[in-house]
């Protein structure tokens, strides 16, 4: 022992690295991208989707509480083929969440936390937005509800 260490003294400190040295986050070389992944990302992305989409639906709302004018020319913009794509966006996303949701109250009750499961139940929660989507924009089309 020498006398350094036996007075107290810290034993010799390693080597200063700078940050550049240091190594990534574990996570990135340890993780390998999974579809359970992909859902909490999706889960996220629709949550936003929906956000933004309140807003369309307030405008909605505010054009139908101005009258007949202000709701004609809110028409003439929803009615748009391009705003189409942001309604059928809203759809999509509205049933991704409501998938995702009934998937995260599924794991608080503990069930279906396995890999196999989680797996599972994010492949339902995907499959069922994209096939609910087509389903409803397809009743839409062919009732003469929406029209392009």
């Amino acid at each position: 022992m020498s006398q350094a260490t036996a007075k107290g003294a810290s034993p010799e400190a390693p080597p200063k690295t700078s940050r550049k040295d240091r190594p990534l986050s574990p996570h990135l070389q340890v993780w390998r991208w999974h579809i359970t992944m992909w859902g909490s990302i999706l889960h996220r992305v629709s949550g936003v989707g929906l956000y933004v989409g309140t807003i369309a639906v307030v405008a909605w709302l505010a054009a139908l509480a101005l009258g007949r004018d202000a709701y004609t020319h809110w028409l003439t913009y929803a009615a748009h083929p391009l705003a189409l794509i942001v309604w059928i966006g809203l759809a999509l996303c509205a049933f991704y969440h409501l998938a995702a949701g009934l998937r995260h109250l599924i794991w608080d009750t503990g069930a279906g936390l396995s890999p196999k499961s989680a797996n599972a139940l994010v492949n339902f929660s995907i499959w069922f937005a994209l096939i609910a989507t087509a389903l409803y924009w397809a009743y839409l089309f062919i009732s003469g509800k929406v029209s392009v």
